[in-house]
This record gives structure tokens, C-alpha cells and sequence, in this order.
């Protein structure tokens, strides 16, 4: 069968390439062996090709973070999902082949409502924006929280499941030509980062406090939100798409006594509460009021394209069907 390696670590377009593998043979219990349909290019994927993750698996070796497929064969004893059930591939089981063997626990079944595109894409960005709602603050309907980088495709998920928890979302983008499209996704006030941008948000929040900041950018773009955030605030690292260490006013840190955290999915404290969240996700999601577009997909033996493609933005998908 068809797989994509990791040949070694620095630049993906270099060091990815399809090859041919054996096609696992044997179940043990508690197994089951997906064919796999779709499987996105994440931005952890590019991290993790270049050796800048948190994860380093010995070489060569399948990679791919996130994927759905269908179920062509169970070990003894599963009884997590049946065959034919279209599913999405758990945690530490690298989704880039045509065929993967997971743990049968880790399925999650996906409804019948939701596509197979779609269905690649839940594990990771609608399932990170709910563990963000709930990993730092106890919110309730009315609450507000701020975030930057508010147009990239994690922001849109927190936008989303915020609405449809009934939260009050201030936004921070770069340019003036994205507020628009972010107020019509339901953002209650989207602003361009500027000096004036805290007296913008005073106003438009009324004084409310703003209990969670959620930084996906560093640099003086954190300082922002530190601003923003009232006393005892919670303010959450996820992202680092500036490249740039974290700035902190003194003054904010310590007269505020703001909460600094970062945040990764797949730290131990979330992996219980990984298919609660991606249970919810999915229900935003079959709702119609979280859309996961993508802009093409490409097949195996188009990495190094599909790769190239990624990296200068736009959300690509590797399909899996149909590779002989």
C-alpha cells in the first residue's frame, strides 16, 4: 500500500515521499484497521517534519496528525466501532498511509450528516478551540474573551463554539479588510491592533471585565491582550505564528496578577477530555454553525505540491481514495 515517510527532519518538501509499505495483515484485539479517505497538512505537521514539535518519531516514519477514514476490519473484543463506521484516527497514530491500524478505543464515529472532508479536519482545530473555552476559565453565557489572529482557522473555531455557548468574543486582526468577514461570522467587536485598539474595547464591552486572553501570535501582539484582560484573568499561549518570545508588561503581570499558561491538546490533563470535546465539536459542526472549508486536495504521490501548497497558506487535504 501507499504511505507517505518522513525521511528525516528539516524542510518537508525535501523530506516527505510516498513509498510503497506492507499493508498490515494481522488484528490484535482491541485493534481496528482504517482506510483512510482524507487527511489534512496541518500547520503541526510542518512543525513536526521540521523538527520543531513536541513530537520526534524515529525515521523513517509515517506522519499526519489527523484523518478520517472507514473501517475495513476489527480485532476480538472491539466493540468501540463496527466495520463500515466512517471514523476519525486518535492521538499518536499517524494518519498518511491508505491504511492505518489504531487503537479501536481512540475511534471516534463520526455522524452520517457530516462529509468526509469534514470529517478529517474535526480532531484537531474544533477540538483544540473547546479545550481552550474550558482549560483555564469557568465561562457563562454573556462572558467575554478576547483572541488574536482572530481570521486563522483555529480563531474561526473559537468563534464558533464561543457562539454557540452564548459568549461575547472580542477579536484582534492586522488589517482593516478583515473586519467584515469576522462581524459576519458573529464576532461581537473585531479591531485592527493599534494604541487605540484598548479604548475601542472599553467601549464596546461597556467596562465588562474580559476574563480569558488567547494568544496565538507572541511578541508585542500578547502585550495587547495583556491589557486588555481584568485582574486575575487567565491568558493562554497556543500558537506562535510571529516567531517571536512572548511580551509582558510588568505592570499587567504583576498589578493584575494575570495567570500565564501555555497550551497544547495533547498535554496529559486533556487526553481524558479529548472525546467530550471532540463530541461537542462535531455537534457545532452538524449544527451548520462551524464550516471547515479547505482549498484543494492532492494526492500521495503529490507531497511535495500538496507541502509546497501549504506553506503558503490555504487548507489542503491528501486524499486517499482511489490510489492505484
Amino acid at each position: 500500500m501507499k504511505a507517505i515517510h518522513l525521511t528525516a527532519y528539516g524542510n518537508p518538501a525535501q523530506s516527505l515521499e510516498m513509498v510503497e509499505v506492507s499493508e498490515p495483515s494481522t488484528l490484535s484485539a482491541g485493534e481496528a484497521l482504517v482506510r483512510m479517505e482524507y487527511a489534512p497538512v496541518d500547520y503541526s505537521d510542518l512543525l513536526l517534519a521540521n523538527g520543531v514539535y513536541f513530537l520526534n518519531p524515529t525515521l523513517p516514519s509515517v506522519i499526519g496528525g489527523e484523518g478520517a477514514g472507514i473501517v475495513e476490519a476489527i480485532g476480538p473484543g472491539v466493540t468501540d466501532a463496527k466495520v463500515g463506521d466512517r471514523v476519525t484516527i486518535p492521538f499518536r497514530t499517524f494518519t498518511w498511509a491508505e491504511k492505518v491500524l489504531a487503537p479501536a478505543h481512540g475511534l471516534f464515529v463520526v455522524p452520517p450528516s457530516i462529509d468526509a472532508k469534514t470529517a478529517s479536519m474535526l480532531n484537531i482545530n474544533p477540538t483544540t478551540a473547546v479545550l481552550l473555552l474550558d482549560g483555564s476559565v469557568k465561562l457563562k453565557p454573556g462572558d467575554w474573551i478576547v483572541l488574536n489572529a482572530a481570521n486563522s482557522q483555529v480563531a474561526r473555531c473559537l468563534i464558533a463554539v464561543a457562539k454557540w455557548r452564548d459568549l461575547r468574543i472580542v477579536g484582534i486582526v492586522r488589517r482593516h479588510e478583515l473586519i467584515p468577514e469576522l462581524e459576519a461570522l458573529g464576532v461581537d467587536f473585531v479591531g485592527v491592533d493599534s494604541a487605540e485598539l484598548p479604548q475601542q474595547i472599553q467601549s464596546a464591552t461597556d467596562g465588562m471585565p474580559i476574563s480569558l486572553g488567547l494568544d496565538a501570535v507572541g511578541g508585542p501582539a500578547t502585550a495587547t491582550i495583556a491589557s486588555l484582560l481584568s485582574p486575575g484573568a487567565h491568558l493562554v499561549s497556543y500558537a506562535w505564528l510571529s516567531g517571536l518570545p512572548i511580551h509582558l508588561p510588568q505592570g499587567d503581570l504583576i498589578g493584575k496578577r494575570l495567570n500565564i499558561h501555555g497550551f497544547w491538546m495533547y498535554y496529559e490533563e486533556y487526553l481524558p477530555k479529548m472525546r467530550a470535546a471532540l463530541t461537542e465539536a462535531t455537534k457545532v459542526v452538524a449544527s451548520g454553525k462551524l464550516s471547515l472549508p479547505i482549498t484543494t486536495t492532492y494526492k500521495p504521490f503529490q507531497i511535495k505540491e500538496a507541502i509546497e501548497h501549504s506553506q503558503r497558506g490555504g487548507k489542503v487535504l491528501l486524499d486517499f481514495n482511489d490510489t492505484k
